[in-house]
């Protein structure tokens, strides 16, 4: 094992060929062409893990295959096998900073986009490598790594059945009166959270970088590839200040989260959320949601056509369209490496799903050893108090969720009844649709009164009262 971690890297063999390697800001398709190049009997998929490994340089990469070349022989490329291009830069072009409008995922296979450049053109996301200075970056991995010991899994009720998060988290918000807010009066999920603790130092003075770059990006985003340089339907056009911050620690390779898309409740239509990763390098994977329907239009053509339903044609649209929306939804991977920030922008929550996804080994980090610290930092809007938000019949408050399978209402917000998933508990039918203006604020059938609700405050407030 020594050999694998210790500083110094393996000089490269005589037998490999040397090569001028590129520079970082070349496209993973390039870097993976010269490693084919090196390496012509090494499968695409086994280099690409190892490039990945190693940060994406190709330098690191031949040092480590040469080196494990001397101890066990290499997964060579199957005869005839097709393999998918992971990094598109260097074969599209896009018109004005337009993310590409081919899908370029397929069934089964994984993406994976290391430069921010390919981040940002075929995901919901933008990412900032090396965000924080080193030493601030260190010493808020150290702090929050003290504080994970008291973190705890989420528990929630499924099919009958509790459950348990495969991951600790805490929330944390500015102040004690906030802390018992969020015990007694906000909901998730349907239910109330018991692990909330108040704003630490470090979480507090990184929060002032983290608002500048969001919103930077967010600017950025809605310039380049918005339509017409404008924001989204519903996206709101306040800037974006963090209010409350979820830190989650993934201890060792298999501790994960599941495909899911963060709730809006409190957040509001079209949510923006930072996310800084510490310490451990995760996959951080996303998918697109397609409509279960989308595969309609090939009935249609078909039924035109005058096939019947159990005809080979009529048989064949309809497999081809499962076989789109696969290949639509085909995973893209992130990687996220210690002090990176990555922003989930507004497109994000209604069109995509996230995950991390579990790992079969992890290269340890200094401090934080097989761990991962995760924050994500977010904006609970003011107008979303819970003081307004509608109750089911169970008397707690209702979920705002987006419709994102159903052409018909695709898009469209609805407030629903979740208390079913807190354990112990039985659910209602209610359900209500949620109107929201363009700027995302919501429209109530009766207008709340202004009564000083309390309202989260900004992390980067002067602290002058606790």
């Amino acid at each position: 094992m020594d050999r694998f971690i210790r500083r110094k890297r393996p000089r490269l063999s005589p037998s490999v060929p040397q090569q001028t390697l590129p520079p970082d800001e070349d496209s993973t398709d390039m870097k993976l062409a010269i490693l084919l190049s090196l390496f012509p009997n090494i499968e695409q998929d086994a280099l690409l893990d190892i490039l990945t490994s190693s940060g994406g340089s190709v330098e690191d990469a031949s040092a480590v295959i040469t080196a494990q070349r001397a101890y066990r022989p290499v997964k060579k490329r199957a005869g005839g096998v097709s393999a998918i291009q992971t990094s598109m830069t260097s074969h599209i072009t896009t018109e004005a900073g337009l993310p590409p409008k081919k899908q370029l995922t397929r069934k089964g296979k994984t993406l994976h986009l290391f430069s921010p450049e390919d981040v940002a053109a075929h995901t919901p996301c933008t990412i900032i490598h090396n965000f924080l200075p080193p030493d601030e970056a260190d010493a808020l991995l150290l702090e929050l790594l003290d504080e994970s010991k008291h973190f705890s899994r989420y528990r929630f009720q499924l099919f009958d059945r509790t459950v348990e998060s495969p991951h600790t988290s805490s929330l944390y918000v500015s102040t004690p009166e906030e802390v018992r807010q969020q015990t007694s009066e906000y909901t998730y999920g349907g239910g109330y959270r018991s692990n909330v603790r108040q704003l630490t130092p470090y979480l507090r003075a990184v929060s002032a970088k983290v608002q500048r770059a969001v919103n930077d990006e967010v600017q950025k985003r809605i310039r380049m590839c918005y339509p017409d340089g404008k924001k989204l339907k519903y996206q709101s056009p306040k800037e974006w200040v963090p209010n409350a911050a979820f830190v989650n620690c993934y201890d060792g390779p298999t501790e994960s989260v599941g495909y899911h898309s963060d709730e809006l409740t409190y957040l509001g239509p079209r949510a923006i959320i930072g996310s800084l990763s510490l310490g451990v390098e995760r996959e951080f994977r996303v998918r697109r949601i397609v409509a279960s329907d989308d595969d309609e239009g090939n009935d249609s053509e078909v039924a035109a056509m005058g096939s019947t339903a159990d005809s080979p044609s009529r048989r064949k649209a309809t497999s081809k369209g499962s076989e789109v929306r696969a290949d639509a939804q085909g995973q893209i991977s992130i990687h996220l490496p210690h002090n990176s920030l990555l922003v989930m922008h507004a497109e994000m929550q209604e069109e995509w799903k996230h995950a991390i996804v579990p790992a079969q080994t992890v290269s340890p980090h200094p401090l934080s050893g097989n761990r991962r610290i995760n924050i994500t930092y977010r904006w609970y809007r003011d107008s979303l108090h819970p003081r307004n938000i509608p109750r089911c019949r169970c008397g707690t408050h209702a979920v705002l969720r987006c419709v994102q399978r159903r052409r018909e209402n695709r898009g469209r917000y609805m407030w629903m009844c979740y208390a079913g998933y807190t354990p112990g508990k039985k659910g209602c039918t209610f359900f209500q649709w949620a109107e929201f203006d363009d700027d995302g604020e919501p429209l109530w059938e009766i207008k709340p009164t202004e009564d000083g609700a309390p309202r989260l405050r900004n992390f980067n407030e002067e602290d002058d009262k606790q």
